[in-house]
């Protein structure tokens, strides 16, 4: 499941050459996973827990902020 704050959108995954761009400022959950399953996740910058909003709260809030701030 991917989230914008606004709209929800499912993807289902089952095959090897198959991956999902999650673009910044979307919330995503990941689940179902067959026996297995490989997740790789890429990232153009190096790891910084600080920079990331890691409560479903906290990111609806940083929507709201940048929707405020346009």
């Amino acid at each position: 499941v991917v989230d914008s704050g606004s709209r929800r959108w499912t993807f289902t995954l089952n095959a090897s050459d198959e991956g999902l761009y999650v673009p910044p400022l979307h919330w995503r959950t990941l689940n179902n996973f067959s026996g297995g399953a490989v997740c790789l996740v890429l990232a153009s910058l190096r790891y910084n827990p600080d920079e990331y909003l890691t409560t479903y709260e906290d990111f609806l809030a940083a929507v709201r902020a940048r929707e405020a701030g346009r």
